[in-house]
C-alpha cells in the first residue's frame, strides 16, 4: 500500500523539480543556514509545542537532507533506497493511525524549516494534511527598516496576544487593526482562538473560491477588511452562503487594499460635456417624480458652526432645485446610531446622501456595501473606502490669504491660530496661514492653541503670548453671541473682526449633485480600485474669504491680486522651499508641493510655535475623531 502512495509522491517531486530547473530555480528545498548566513538574527525565543500550518513549512534547516526532496517536499530518492522504505513505513502509519509525533523546526519570518520530521513533513502534505505538531524555535531578526521586517515584528506581536499562526498580513498596520476590530488586545482565550479559527477557515473558503488568491494582499489582509465592513461578531454568525455573498460585495474593498495609492484625488469639479437638462439624466421618462437627498449631521445647526455651514448649503440646494429635488436632514447622529439613521433615511427613498463628520464613516461602511446603489459620500479627507467617496473643500488656499492679512497687521509679529481637531486637512490650513503670514511680515510666528485640548483657556492664552492678532473657528456659531470667529483683532476684551474664510458649501453641493446627474459621477469611478476624495477649491467656488472695513484698503487689494490668482492656479500656497519645525526641507525649491503631501501632513512650518497635540492632550469628546482621521503625530 505505501509503496503505491511513494510512487505517486516520487512523480510529484521529479515534475517540480524538472519545473524548477526548467525556470531556473533551486530544486531542491530551502536551507536556513544558507538563508541566515545573509541576514542578522537578534535572539532566539523558544515556543515550545506548536501547531503549525503545513503550507509554512517551506525547507530544512541544514543541507543534510535537502537534496532528498525536491522544493515542494515531495521525495526524489530512488524506489528501493532506504529512504524510500521509511517514507513508505511512515505514509502506512499516517493511514492507520495518523502520525503524532512532533517534528523540531526553526521559526523565521513565519516560515518554518525542519530539524527533525523531513520526512514526516513530506508525507503529511502529499496526503493533504492542514498542520502538524512541532516543537518550535524562533529565530528573530534584528529590526530594521526593510518593510518585511517591520511587517514581521507586527505579526510577532498578533501572535503574541492571539496564540493564531495561520494568516499574515501584507500591510502595515493590519495585524493590530484587526485585534481592535475584534476588542482583542489582550491575550486570547481558547474560546476565542477556537471561533476566529473557524471563521478564518470559512472566509478563506469564500474568498479563494471567488478569486481572492489572485490578489496581491494576504487573507488576513482581506479578512481585516471584511470585519472593518461587517463587524466581528456579524462575521461570527455568517452561514457559508452568507459570507460568500457578503465577499462579493465587499470584494472592492480588496481590490483597493491592493494599490499603492488608495485615495483619488479630484481636485477640481468634473467636465460636464453633455448639454441637456440635467435631471433629464436621473429621471428622463418620470418628470413629476422628485429625487431625495439625505444629510446627516452630529450636531444641530444651532450649536455648531460647521453644521450650520452645511445648512446653509442644503437650504441652497431647496432654494435651487425646488420642483426637482427635496432634502431631508438628521440631526445629533452619533456615531453609535449612524447605521440606523442611514438605513432609516435610504427607506425614505434617499438617492443621494452627505454625511457631515467623519465618525459617522465607519458605522455606515456596510449599509454602503449592501446598498450600492445610494451615492453616499462623506466629509473628510483621506478615507480609502472604495463604496463611500469623499469630500472636502481646500481652505488652506483661503487660510493663505487670511495669514498674509495677519502678518501684514501683526504690530508685534505675533499672531494666534486656534485649530480644534488635529485631522487631516488641518494641518494644511495650519501651515498655509503660517506660510501666507511669511509673505507680508518675515518675522511672524505663529502661535498654535487647540480649543480640543484639555483645559483650553483662548483668553489666558492671548494674555500670557501678548496676542491681539488671532485666527479662530471660520464662522459664527448660531445662538452664540461672540464675535470672536474667522480673523480678528482682540484688544482690552474687544473683538475687532477682520475677515472670515467661508465654505460655500452650497456651491460645492449644487455642483456635485450636477456631476452626478450629468454622469461624470459615474465616469469618474476608475477601474484601478482607488477610492475617490473629492478636493476642490477657489477655482471651483467652495472657498473663499470675506473682508471686513477694518481691513486697509492696500492690504485688501493685495489679497484680491492673490485671491484671482490662486483661482487660475498662477499661484499655489505650498511652493518653494518649506522648512518644517525640526529643520527638515520638506518642499524644494522652484516645485510646487504635491496635493498628496499637502493632504497628508503631519508636521508644522518652522514659523509656528506650537505642536501637534497626542491623544493624551485631547478632551474626551474630542478623541473619537482623531483616532478616526487623526494624523499619525497626534494618534
Amino acid at each position: 500500500m505505501g509503496e503505491a502512495e511513494y510512487q505517486e509522491a516520487l512523480k510529484l517531486g521529479k515534475k517540480e523539480y524538472k519545473a524548477c530547473v526548467a525556470r531556473g530555480r533551486f530544486p531542491y528545498l530551502p536551507v536556513l543556514d544558507d538563508i541566515l548566513s545573509r541576514e542578522e538574527v537578534r535572539t532566539e525565543q523558544n515556543m515550545g509545542l506548536v501547531k503549525i500550518p503545513l503550507e509554512y513549512v517551506v525547507g530544512t534547516s541544514t543541507m543534510g537532507r535537502t537534496y532528498s526532496f525536491a522544493a515542494n517536499f515531495m521525495p526524489i530518492l530512488g524506489e528501493g533506497t532506504e529512504f524510500a522504505i521509511k517514507w513508505t513505513n511512515l505514509s502506512e502509519a499516517q493511514v492507520n493511525e495518523g502520525i503524532r509525533d512532533p517534528i523540531k523546526a526553526y521559526e523565521y519570518m513565519n516560515r518554518y524549516y525542519v530539524v527533525e520530521g523531513n520526512k514526516r513533513v513530506s508525507v503529511l502534505k502529499y496526503f493533504k494534511a492542514d498542520s502538524v505538531q512541532a516543537f518550535v524555535t524562533r529565530k528573530i531578526p534584528k529590526y530594521s527598516d526593510d518593510i518585511e521586517i517591520k511587517l514581521y515584528y507586527e505579526y510577532m506581536k498578533f501572535n503574541e496576544i492571539s496564540g493564531v499562526n495561520q494568516i499574515e498580513f501584507s500591510k502595515l498596520g493590519m495585524a493590530e487593526k484587526l485585534l481592535n476590530l475584534m476588542g482583542a488586545t489582550s491575550l486570547w482565550d481558547e474560546d476565542t482562538r477556537i471561533d476566529f479559527n473557524s471563521l478564518v477557515l470559512h472566509f478563506t473558503k469564500a474568498f479563494e473560491f471567488r478569486g481572492g488568491s489572485k490578489l496581491p494582499i494576504t487573507v488576513g489582509d482581506a479578512l481585516t477588511a471584511f470585519i472593518n465592513v461587517y463587524g466581528y461578531r456579524e462575521a461570527l454568525a455568517m452561514s457559508d452562503a452568507e459570507l460568500s455573498m457578503s465577499v462579493l460585495k465587499c470584494w472592492n474593498e480588496f481590490v483597493m487594499l491592493a494599490q499603492e495609492q488608495s485615495v483619488g484625488l479630484v481636485m477640481d469639479p468634473l467636465d460636464m460635456r453633455e448639454k441637456k437638462n440635467i435631471f433629464s439624466y436621473l429621471l428622463p421618462n418620470s418628470s413629476n417624480k422628485k429625487f431625495t437627498v439625505a444629510f446627516l449631521y452630529p450636531k444641530s445647526p444651532e450649536t455648531s458652526d460647521w453644521v450650520y455651514a452645511h445648512e446653509l448649503g442644503r437650504n441652497y440646494l431647496t432654494e435651487t432645485f425646488p420642483e426637482q429635488m427635496e432634502t431631508i436632514c438628521v440631526s445629533d447622529v452619533t456615531e453609535e446610531s449612524a447605521e440606523e439613521v442611514l438605513n432609516d433615511v435610504i427607506r425614505q427613498g434617499a438617492d443621494i446622501v452627505f454625511e457631515v463628520a467623519p465618525q459617522m464613516m465607519m458605522p455606515t461602511l456596510k449599509v454602503a456595501v449592501e446598498h450600492p446603489d445610494v451615492k453616499i459620500l462623506n466629509c473628510s479627507l483621506n478615507t480609502p473606502h472604495k463604496y463611500i467617496r469623499t469630500y472636502y473643500a481646500r481652505m488652506y488656499e483661503a487660510k493663505f490669504l487670511s495669514g498674509m492679512i495677519a502678518g501684514a497687521l501683526a504690530e508685534n509679529d505675533r499672531i494666534a491660530y486656534i485649530a480644534d481637531y488635529p485631522i487631516y486637512g488641518m494641518i494644511a490650513n495650519i501651515n498655509a496661514f503660517a506660510l501666507g503670514a511669511l509673505c507680508t511680515n518675515p518675522r511672524a510666528k505663529i502661535y498654535l492653541e487647540w480649543s480640543t485640548r484639555k483645559e483650553y483657556d483662548r483668553d489666558k492664552f492671548l494674555r500670557e503670548n501678548d496676542i491681539h492678532i488671532v485666527s479662530d473657528q471660520d464662522m459664527i456659531t448660531p445662538h452664540d453671541a461672540s464675535r470672536q470667529f474667522g480673523l480678528y483683532r482682540f484688544e482690552n476684551g474687544k473683538t475687532v473682526n477682520l475677515l472670515m474664510p467661508v465654505w460655500n458649501w452650497g456651491v460645492f453641493y449644487e455642483k456635485m449633485i450636477q456631476s452626478i446627474l450629468a454622469g461624470s459621477y459615474q465616469s469618474a469611478d476608475n477601474e484601478d480600485g482607488r477610492a475617490l476624495n473629492y478636493w476642490w477649491g477657489m477655482s471651483a467656488g467652495v472657498v473663499d474669504i470675506i473682508c471686513s472695513q477694518n481691513v486697509p484698503v492696500g492690504v485688501k487689494r493685495l489679497s484680491d491680486h492673490l485671491k484671482s490668482a490662486i483661482k487660475k492656479g498662477d499661484i499655489v500656497p505650498f511652493f518653494g522651499k518649506i522648512w518644517s519645525q525640526d529643520g527638515t526641507l520638506r518642499n524644494e525649491k522652484s516645485e510646487a508641493m504635491k496635493p498628496e503631501d499637502i493632504m497628508k501632513m503631519d508636521w508644522l512650518v518652522d514659523n509656528v510655535i506650537g505642536q501637534i497635540p497626542p491623544m493624551s492632550m485631547l478632551a474626551e469628546e474630542a478623541k473619537p475623531v482623531v483616532q478616526l482621521k487623526g494624523v499619525e503625530e497626534a494618534k
